[in-house]
């Protein structure tokens, strides 16, 4: 049994991990709090401003991990060690609540209000959600992303990491199609609009696939005005963004095949079909899953690329330009809210298996 002084001691060490993971992150936040109010009041030059940015931002959370390290140093080995994981993670805790957490249940608030928030009005906002003729396409929309972007992004990706795996020039390969994986989903935007440009017959094409067309005898075509291919080619875009990240994972996990297995497959007289398919993604199966959840979300969550491309129009409406629209352009926040929680549940299950999956690895 414990004595009264035990007892005191591990109560004590209780209260003070309580009290530092509480101390900590409001001591950062009242410090980065003030820096934002000076930077968004302050008259000063921009240089100035540009420098106190750098300082408060990165210069003071450096600090103020230092002090609060060398505090918790000071004290006994075994209870120093049992406060710094509160000391380093609290901060980043009060951010992420900040910035997330409090904003998510603000949203869930507001859903049930009018546009102006001011009247109840129960699930009306949720019943548009899930009834409204623009609402069911970007479900539709959305569907069709997370089938063919998913799909391609992984495909792609695991049959580039397959080849390059088997090429002397595999570095220069995988660096290629890695480098889109740089660009912003609004730069490949862009870009792709010089890729699919219209122009009227009989004028110069400054698009590429409008030129080739022409070049073999064709007619142009306003590609993004034809429903329901026009989706796809924003698809595309995605793909071409996203199968660099998924080689990249994948090829990682083939170095962990064991070789002696696909040998033995070789020397059963096993076609390099079925060593892939029997041997090679069973091994790296838990892989693909992982980046494939990775990409439904960016899939539910996209945005960018149509509100570059399409601004929305000709049938390529998907959830989160719907809640752009309507919070930002119409000013109906109810709606415009209860769209963000919509989308916020149907990402919670892709996360939610993915920290499963990361929970059953070793370390984490």
């Amino acid at each position: 049994m414990k004595t009264k002084g035990g007892l005191l001691h591990t109560t004590l060490v209780t209260v003070g991990r309580i009290a530092i993971s509480i101390l900590i992150p409001l001591v950062a936040f009242v410090i980065l709090w003030g820096g934002f109010i000076f930077l968004r009041d302050s008259n000063a030059p921009q240089s100035v401003i540009a420098i106190v940015a750098i300082i408060w931002g990165v210069g003071g959370v450096a600090l103020l991990f230092f002090v609060a390290d060398w505090l918790v140093n000071r004290a006994p080995v075994n209870i120093a060690k049992k406060l710094q994981p509160f000391v380093f993670v609290g901060p980043a805790l009060a951010i992420l609540a900040w910035y997330l957490f409090f904003p998510t249940v603000r949203s869930l608030y507001l859903s049930f209000f009018d546009a102006y928030s001011k009247s109840f009005v129960g699930l009306e906002n949720y019943i548009f959600a899930f009834t409204d003729s623009k609402m069911l396409e970007s479900f539709t929309n959305n569907l069709l992303w997370i089938i063919l972007g998913t799909g391609g992004s992984v495909g792609c990706g695991l049959l580039i990491a397959l080849l390059a795996d088997r090429s002397k020039f595999e570095k220069a390969f995988k660096s290629l199609i890695f480098m889109p994986m740089a660009i912003s989903f609004v730069g490949a935007g862009v870009i792709w609009r010089f890729v699919y440009a219209y122009k009227p017959a009989g004028e110069d094409q400054l698009g590429i696939l409008n030129a080739l067309v022409t070049l073999l005898g064709g007619e142009p075509k306003a590609w993004f005005t034809l429903q329901p291919w026009n989706n796809i080619f924003l698809i595309i875009i995605l793909v071409w963004l996203q199968t660099g990240y998924a080689m990249v994972i994948i090829s990682a996990a083939l170095k962990g095949v064991p070789s002696t297995i696909i040998e033995a497959g070789r020397i059963d007289g096993a076609s390099e079909l079925k060593i892939v398919g029997r041997i090679i993604i069973p091994h790296i199966l838990s892989t693909i899953v992982t980046v494939a959840t990775t990409i439904i979300i960016i899939s539910l969550k996209i945005f960018d690329i149509v509100f570059t491309m399409t601004n929305g129009n000709y049938g390529t409406e998907v959830i989160a330009s719907m809640q752009y629209k309507q919070m930002f352009r119409f000013y109906h926040y109810g709606r415009g809210s209860a769209i963000a929680i919509v989308l916020v549940i149907a990402v919670i299950p892709v996360m939610w298996y993915n920290l499963r999956q990361f929970s059953k690895q070793e370390g984490f």
